[in-house]
C-alpha cells in the first residue's frame, strides 16, 4: 500500500487523509496616515488689528510631525507588506499635500472636502476624519492609524486621541520608536516618551499611534513615485460621501472652541550673558553656569537643593 501511494501518479498519503482546514491569508497591513496641510510657520503673520493669522500669500506645507508618521507607516509596509493610505480634511488645495505624500511613497490618497467643514475645531475635525476612516474600514479592516503628535498651527495634540476615542482604538501617543510588530498575534510594541522617562508598551491591533519628531529620517521619493503622484487619481469625498449623517457636528456648528485672540509673542529684550571658561575644568564651568542661573532665579536654586536633599 505504501509503495502505491509513493508512486508518481498518486499524492502522498498525508495529503489524502489530512482534513481540509480553512487557512486565513493576510495580504499585509492596512495603514492609514492622517495628515494636514498647514501654513509654513516661518512665514506666518498676525494681523495687527484683528489679531488673527494672515494666511493669504503664505505657502503651505505638510505638517512636519505628520511626515514622521508617514515615514514610520511606510517602514512598516516595507517590512510586513500592505498599503499606506494618506487621508486629509481640508479645502481642494489640500490635494497638493496628498500628492506630495504619494511622491514620497504612499500608495493611496483620500481627500474629504466640503464647505461644511469650514471652521472646524479639533472636536469637529476628529468627527469628520473618524467618519472617513470608518468608511475606509468597510473596504478593508484598518490595522494602524498614524498621526503626528500635533500640528504646528494648532498645537493641541487632540485630533489623534479624539479619533482613537471615537473609533474605540487603543491609543499610543508620543511614540518615539516602534520596537516590534507581530502580525500573527496582532500586537505591536513601542517606546513612548513621557515626563518620567521612556515607557515600553505593547498593544493589540488595531491601534492609533501619534509619532514624535526626529524619530526617523524621511526618505526621498523615487522618480517612479513622483511621476505616479503627478497623475494618480485621488479619492475625493464630500461630507455625504464620507458617511457623515449629522452635519451639525461639522464645521463651526460642531465646534465649541472659541478663539479669543491670536498674537505673536513679544521678542525678549534680554541678551545672552557670557561666562568665562578659559583655564577652567568642566566641573568649574558647570559651577560658574549654575551660579549665574541661581543668581537670576533663587527659586530655581531652592528647588534644585530640595531635590538633591530629598
Amino acid at each position: 500500500m505504501s509503495e502505491k501511494l509513493n508512486e508518481p501518479d498518486f499524492p502522498a498519503a498525508e495529503a489524502i487523509d489530512a482534513p481540509e482546514e480553512p487557512v486565513e491569508t493576510r495580504k499585509g497591513l492596512n495603514i492609514v496616515v492622517c495628515i494636514k496641510q498647514v501654513p509654513d510657520s516661518a512665514q506666518i503673520r498676525v494681523h495687527p488689528v484683528t489679531n488673527t493669522i494672515m494666511r493669504q500669500g503664505v505657502p503651505t506645507i505638510i505638517n512636519p510631525y505628520d511626515l514622521f508618521a508617514l515615514e514610520e507607516a511606510m517602514r512598516l509596509r516595507d517590512d510586513y507588506g500592505g498599503t499606506v493610505t494618506v487621508l486629509t480634511m481640508g479645502p481642494p488645495m489640500a490635494e497638493d499635500a496628498l500628492r506630495r505624500a504619494l511622491g514620497l511613497g504612499a500608495d493611496k490618497a483620500v481627500l474629504i472636502t466640503d464647505r461644511r467643514f469650514a471652521g472646524s475645531d479639533t472636536l469637529a475635525t476628529s468627527f469628520a476624519l473618524t467618519s472617513a476612516l470608518t468608511k475606509l474600514a468597510e473596504e478593508a479592516p484598518i490595522d494602524i492609524v498614524f498621526t503626528g503628535k500635533q500640528t504646528i498651527d494648532g498645537d493641541t495634540a487632540q485630533v489623534g486621541p479624539g479619533i482613537a476615542r471615537r473609533m474605540g482604538l487603543n491609543q499610543l501617543t508620543y511614540v518615539s520608536a516602534i520596537d516590534s510588530l507581530e502580525t500573527e498575534a496582532a500586537t505591536i510594541t513601542v517606546r513612548r516618551r513621557s515626563e518620567g522617562g521612556v515607557q515600553v508598551l505593547q498593544s493589540k491591533l488595531p491601534c492609533l499611534i501619534t509619532m514624535l519628531e526626529d524619530t526617523n529620517h524621511l526618505r526621498r521619493g523615487t522618480l517612479q513615485d513622483m511621476l505616479r503622484a503627478a497623475r494618480a487619481p485621488l479619492t475625493v469625498w464630500s461630507a455625504d460621501d464620507a458617511g457623515i449623517e449629522d452635519p451639525m457636528k461639522c464645521g463651526l456648528r460642531g465646534s465649541p472652541t472659541v478663539v479669543k485672540r491670536v498674537f505673536a509673542p513679544q521678542p525678549r529684550a534680554e541678551k545672552a550673558e557670557m561666562v568665562a571658561v578659559e583655564g577652567k575644568t568642566p566641573a568649574q564651568i558647570g559651577d560658574a553656569i549654575l551660579d549665574v542661573l541661581f543668581a537670576k532665579s533663587p527659586k530655581l536654586e531652592a528647588d534644585v537643593s530640595a531635590k538633591i536633599t530629598a
